[in-house]
């Protein structure tokens, strides 16, 4: 586990690449506030937009979430702890006033970029208020 990449993943990258191209800057790796060893994958701080990109196997995709043979109990203790805490964080953050943009891996980096462009842009019009905690589709 150990090897597996936590930040700066291949879906992070390839999202923060087209933001960056359609002028939007943000922090990385940003501490979730009042959480300790929470990070949010991209922060938008003056509107309070967190982008969350979900691995599919470590954070349950519906879709791609595999269950290993090996160790069977201890895997699915480990990845719904996972999964509770994605939760808790998004809950913490919606009650802070941020709006959560969950992603998984597998969607495609342009459709990501576009709908939080869309969102950092009318955040940014209405002064920071708007939905949250709901992941994006």
């Amino acid at each position: 586990m150990s090897r597996q990449a936590s930040k700066d993943t291949a879906a992070e990258l390839a999202v923060r690449r087209l933001l960056h191209g359609a002028g939007l800057r943000y922090r990385v790796e940003y501490p979730v506030p009042g959480m300790a060893r929470r990070r949010i994958d991209v922060a938008f701080t003056s509107v309070k937009v967190a982008v969350l990109i979900d691995g599919c196997f470590w954070h349950g995709c519906p879709e791609h979430a595999t269950q290993p043979r090996s160790n069977a109990q201890w895997w699915r203790q480990k990845l719904d702890r996972n999964i509770a805490r994605d939760v808790e964080t998004t809950e913490h953050l919606v009650a802070g006033g941020w709006e959560v943009l969950r992603f998984w891996e597998h969607e495609p980096p342009e459709a990501v970029a576009s709908r939080i462009v869309e969102v950092v842009q009318r955040r940014r019009a209405t002064g920071g208020r708007g939905r949250s905690g709901r992941r994006a589709r």
